[in-house]
């Protein structure tokens, strides 16, 4: 049986590579780029967080985040972890549940796949662009617009419109639209948000840990703790990705609501400041050893503190407005960055059209599809290359199976 393969992503290679586990089937994957895994190789800044143990259909988002289920509970994070150790993949495991490399680098991701797609019945056909895929009675054609081949099933793993730059494309919505299946609103995930406060400029670079309200019209719409990044343009860094989903994505005032220390409540903070009165410094240096030094000046002057006067002519009533923009900064938002910048795309093929047991369309037998084309998404952490691997084993080991 040939098996034909869209895309050579997380989700592609791992369909492959479950496709091609038996002898008598011949894989063909075709990816439109000139290398495999380019997506691949600059997740998690280029460190690439594989999973997390906590994954679970909880952390997935969508139509019907229940899709999931299946796919997970056959392919855990524990039975990925073996599969990558089998394939030569030594990894680390952070208390927080994230996994990465034991050498720290994404590459060594894609190339204990790559060295894994060099079984003599998987052909790789590299800087190849699928432009129609067609299924007549006697399987499916699949054709670049000069190049066309013949296989009996096919599976589409194009992956999303997300992070453009590094092969984001809307192929695979396109190639599933023209036989027949209908796609939600796509919309940038796990991305950064601008906004309107000018003092992120003299931010820039900054990283702290904070925890995060997003709002609507004062209302909490998402929020996380974790490391904050301030950027030229507004806020970035892994918690304002946890809650970046759909932000800035509707009518009304979108504001960020930060606490530069989550762990330290209100009146402690104050009682520390109180002590800096015994300090011969001027006010400037207020949350010096508390806070990033340019993060403290800024919160400082944002309270009215003028910085060349001593902290001992501060009163308590400054201190408490300091104590406010420490724990209740309210920034303004404006908009998410695009699809360029995004990490993962929300939205995609209904999954509904799909069977969650085996990821081949209810409309089209012999068609599947896995990975982020379909209408899944999961939070920062790993979550998105665990339903890549879990949706292209499945689908990889589906399609080489002969019908019963």
């Amino acid at each position: 049986m040939i098996i034909g393969i869209i895309g050579a992503g997380a989700s592609g290679m791992a369909a492959a590579i479950f496709a091609a586990q038996d002898p008598e089937n011949q894989v063909l994957l075709w990816e439109r780029q000139a290398r495999v895994g380019r997506k691949l190789q600059a997740t998690g800044n280029g460190r690439c967080n594989l999973t997390n143990l906590h994954a679970d259909t909880t952390h997935y988002h969508g139509e019907a985040p229940e899709f999931t289920q299946a796919a997970l509970s056959q392919f855990a994070p524990e039975q990925t972890l073996a599969w990558f150790e089998k394939l030569g993949l030594f990894t680390v495991t952070e208390a927080s549940g994230k996994v990465y490399p034991y050498s720290d680098q994404a590459n060594s991701v894609v190339d204990i796949l790559r060295f894994a797609l060099g079984r003599p019945n998987i052909s790789l056909i590299t800087s190849f662009e699928v432009q129609k895929l067609h299924k007549g009675p006697e399987g499916f054609t699949v054709s670049d617009g000069q190049t066309a081949y013949q296989c009996d099933r096919v599976i589409v793993a194009c992956g999303g419109l997300a992070g453009t730059k590094l092969g984001g494309t809307m192929a695979g919505y396109k190639l599933l639209g023209k036989l027949g299946h209908k796609c939600t609103r796509l919309r940038p995930a796990l991305v950064q948000v601008k906004c309107a406060w000018g003092g992120v400029v003299s931010l820039k670079g900054v990283r702290t840990n904070c925890a995060v309200r997003i709002c609507r019209d004062g209302e909490v719409f998402s929020q996380s703790t974790g490391e904050l990044q301030f950027t030229e343009y507004g806020l970035s860094g892994p918690v304002i990705f946890e809650c970046s989903r759909d932000a800035c994505q509707g009518a009304g005032e979108w504001t960020a609501k930060l606490d530069f220390l989550p762990h330290v409540t209100p009146e402690d903070l104050l009682a520390a400041l109180k002590s800096r009165r015994q300090m011969a410094v001027s006010a400037e240096d207020l949350l010096t050893g508390i806070l990033h030094n340019r993060l403290g000046r800024v919160l400082s002057k944002s309270a009215g503190i003028s910085g060349t006067a001593p902290i001992r002519e501060l009163t308590d009533g400054e201190l408490i407005q300091v104590v406010q923009a420490v724990k209740d900064f309210e920034i303004r938002l404006t908009e998410p960055l695009g699809m360029d910048s995004a990490q993962v795309t929300a939205g995609g093929i209904l999954t509904g059209e799909f069977d969650p047991e085996t990821m081949e369309s209810k409309k089209l037998p012999g068609l599947y599809a896995c990975g982020e084309v379909l209408d899944i998404d999961g939070d920062c952490g790993g979550y998105n290359l665990q339903w890549a691997w879990s949706s292209g084993r499945l689908a990889g080991l589906c399609a080489g199976k002969e019908q019963t």
